[in-house]
């Protein structure tokens, strides 16, 4: 008997377009501008933007207006539901591939990797982060994280990190200056502003650029505050997750208190 073919999975028709594709290799590694994606991709700033829309309309890749200045914006892709849509397509194949997982790093990395995490007042964003990576890496990395200014780790997130069984209250907030002189193998700065002002990086360090919004800067009731949080905490493990599999430092395994 003849099985019928399975239509085309749409994520493999959307990924299908040299120009797509490429931006979907560059948001891979960091947030993006347009004008930083016509640069990478050497394509015009019509066609990239064209191109942004369909991944939008997608649902890969979602847009955040930068609070640096609310002129730029920042696009970011969306890694789990890319992840997610690409594991569907083994079971439009056959069944059996339905359940198969990608094996994510080879081997892991012999020698730990150092990683600092920046924001503008290293109060939640780069707190989180740094305690997540520490988490799902262990000894395989040296995380921190700094700011521009310094302040003090804020309760909510100290509060939602706990929810998560990361205790992060005993970390301090420290400035970027004693930190971003040393060496690092990759620096990911999590705020729009702090990126602006961060020092130019030797050529060896990777930089990263995570646009996530500032819960402390949302205001309402004390559940619509936790919130925010809650949804910052939720994007910086998945971004994390990434990251430490990118480094080979996680063996793509992940735990279930980060997610």
């Amino acid at each position: 008997m003849v099985m019928p073919a399975t239509p085309i999975p749409p994520i493999l028709k959307l990924l299908a377009h040299d120009v797509r594709w490429e931006l979907v290799a560059q948001l891979s590694r960091s947030d993006r501008r347009v004008g930083e994606l016509v640069a990478l991709t050497e394509r015009p700033q019509n066609l990239v933007s064209y191109h942004l829309g369909r991944l939008r309309a997608g649902g890969l890749v979602v847009e955040h207006r930068s609070s640096a200045d609310a002129r730029d914006v920042y696009y970011h892709l969306d890694l789990a539901r890319l992840d997610a849509l690409l594991r569907a397509c083994g079971g439009a194949v056959h069944p059996s591939l339905a359940s198969v997982a990608t094996s994510g790093a080879s081997e892991l990395s012999a020698q730990p990797r150092r990683v600092l995490f920046l924001c503008t007042h290293n109060s939640a964003r780069s707190q989180m982060a740094e305690a997540f990576m520490r988490q799902v890496a262990g000894g395989r990395v040296i995380a921190a994280s700094a700011g521009s200014e310094v302040s003090r780790v804020h309760p909510l997130a100290v509060d939602v990190m706990a929810e998560r069984g990361v205790d992060i209250s005993r970390q301090r907030s420290k400035l970027l200056d004693l930190l971003v002189a040393q060496f690092w193998d990759v620096v990911v700065t999590v705020c729009d502003r702090v990126r602006e002002v961060c020092p130019a990086l030797p050529p060896e360090t990777r930089a990263i650029h995570w646009s996530v919004p500032d819960p402390a800067a949302v205001t309402g009731t004390p559940d619509e505050r936790r919130a925010a949080f809650r949804a910052a905490a939720d994007e910086i493990a998945a971004r994390v997750r990434f990251l430490g599999d990118d480094l080979g430092v996680t063996g793509n395994k992940w735990q279930d208190g980060a997610r």
